[in-house]
């Protein structure tokens, strides 16, 4: 399937090189709103360079793989299914659920696939916790947590000011890693509540090209939630970015029976270990598959839509997937801001796991010599 990607800016490597690796990606054409910006990434990369128009209105073009800033997500999906092209979104789907829901109804009267990032739930980490939750190691899930708090993107990113304004903040631009692992292993979400502050005003960037700029800071920066699943788990999770530092685990999963301990869910191969009743060591569980580095992988998502396209099933890291985790992380703030439980409208199937046969299936000569 011939591809296209709109939007060339800092993850838009990722993606290109992680395509190399599997078999269904061919990614032609390159576009953003700075003509320059998307000359220099094809002549990196050996594609063509558009404007945004000529590639949507390329037909050789099936599918658009959306790199844009969030606040842009919903805008250039909307004209990419209009103009016939499924659509693989960057993280989070859209900035609001009424956007999100009009993407997805498009598609499906279009008979077009909306897919989402993040794909790391598919790699190698999560899919062995999500294995040995199959397999019973920790009997029932009962409880899990999530952290992700750190002291923010001014400090190493080379365009940080997009992560302070509404529609972005920890939870919408980490929380997806999170949220969507948790979803993967423990099922839709039913209700959530929480709290959500903005600590700092203004942010100052220490890091080039910008150096010295302040950033006005419109959106909460530390945000606090306790979800309760529809199996019965009930799990906290944070995200922040107003943290100098922490010694909290970043991912645990707990059961009747044990726990799962990871180190990041947005990584994809840090080891997953487990311990159970009445053993006094963590013991390290076999990773489940290969994919075990970003490089290779960060395109899985991706790889597995392109490859159910063709062959009829439902794609992992699906529409439906990111629109029930973007409502759980709007829930959040709006929780927040009544003071009360939040009960989600939408549900989602847990994705169907992925292992050592099916990754094979999705992986190129190349990868596999």
């Amino acid at each position: 399937m011939k591809i296209g990607i709109i939007g060339c800016g800092n993850i838009s490597p990722l993606y290109l090189k992680s395509a190399r690796v599997f078999e269904s990606l061919d990614i032609v054409a390159c576009a953003d709103r700075e003509p320059l910006r998307a000359e220099a990434r094809a002549a990196e990369f050996g594609l063509r360079a558009l404007q945004v128009d000529e590639l949507l209105a390329d037909p050789s073009i099936e599918l658009v793989i959306n790199l844009t800033v969030p606040q842009a997500h919903a805008g250039v999906a909307l004209a990419a299914l209009a103009a016939g092209k499924h659509v693989y979104n960057e993280k989070p789907l859209a900035t609001d659920l009424a956007s999100a829901k009009r993407l997805l109804e498009l598609a499906n009267d279009k008979n077009l696939r909306v897919g989402c990032a993040p794909s790391t739930f598919l790699g190698a980490s999560v899919q062995t916790c999500r294995k040995a939750l199959d397999d019973g190691l920790i009997g029932e899930p009962v409880g899990a947590h999530a952290a992700f708090l750190s002291h923010g993107m001014e400090h190493w990113h080379p365009d940080p000011e997009s992560f302070y304004q509404e529609g972005a903040g920890p939870m919408l631009d980490i929380g997806p890693y999170y949220l969507t692992a948790l979803v993967a292993l423990l099922g839709p979400v039913r209700r959530v509540t929480g709290s959500a502050r903005s600590s700092f005003p203004e942010r100052l960037i220490s890091s080039q090209p910008k150096a010295g700029q302040r950033i006005k800071v419109t959106t909460p920066t530390h945000i606090a939630g306790v979800m309760d699943f529809a199996g019965g788990a009930v799990a906290t999770v944070a995200t922040s970015f107003d943290i100098w530092a922490t010694e909290l685990p970043k991912f645990e999963i707990y059961g009747s029976e044990g726990t799962l301990s990871l180190q990041a869910p947005n990584s994809f191969g840090v080891p997953a270990r487990l311990r159970r009743v009445a053993e006094t060591d963590w013991q390290e569980l076999p990773l489940v598959h290969s994919l075990t580095t970003i490089e290779e992988g960060w395109s899985i998502g991706l790889a597995d839509m392109v490859a159910a396209a063709k062959e009829g099933r439902k794609h992992r890291a699906s529409g439906e997937l990111a629109y029930h985790v973007l409502e759980v992380m709007l829930s959040f703030a709006q929780a927040s801001l009544s003071s009360r439980h939040v009960t989600l409208a939408s549900l989602c199937e847990r994705p169907e796991p992925i292992g050592a046969k099916d990754l094979n299936r999705l992986l190129s000569k190349v990868a596999s010599d």
